[in-house]
């Protein structure tokens, strides 16, 4: 009865992180990260918010190419240009014509406008599995789940 309590407390956090969307976090500046992406090398992070959505940003400027992975909720507050429409796949980022309106800066490094890469490109995903792993998590939990009961029921027949 003592490992009951135990093995349950370990189910409840299993719980728990096994729910959460988990994405990559990186920039393909850091190697592997770019095209093809080398998932290996970069741990899945656990999105804090409830509904997130794991975001893939491409932009480029002529032949270059930057490529953001991480979630919405990380990125929401560093950009405007995030698109209103928020489903599974890709789409061109929003305008936002209130951008810099009343900045006079002739120094072009310093982006404020935002237009310094030819297209910006949004991904996002929250059903598949590369985005999400929590699915084997959660088919651990039902296999802990099967292992409680059947020790359970042991203690009962015994």
């Amino acid at each position: 009865m003592k490992y009951l309590g135990i093995s349950l407390g370990i189910f409840l956090s299993l719980i728990a992180e096994g729910l959460s969307l988990l994405c990559y976090q990186c920039v393909s500046t850091h190697p592997g990260c770019g095209t093809p992406f080398k998932w290996v090398w970069y741990p899945s992070k656990s999105c804090p918010e409830e509904n997130d959505v794991c975001v893939k940003i491409i932009e480029k400027k002529g032949v270059t190419e930057v490529i953001t992975r991480d979630c919405l909720s990380s990125v929401v507050g560093l950009r405007t240009d995030i698109p209103a429409d928020r489903y599974e796949g890709c789409r061109p980022a929003a305008f936002d014509p209130r951008l810099a309106n009343y900045v006079n800066n002739s120094i072009k490094e310093l982006d404020i406008k935002r237009d310094y890469y030819d297209s910006t490109t949004w991904c996002f995903c929250y059903f598949d599995h590369w985005c999400n792993s929590s699915s084997s998590v959660v088919s651990s939990v039902s296999f802990m789940t099967l292992c409680l009961l059947l020790i359970y029921l042991k203690q009962i027949v015994l």
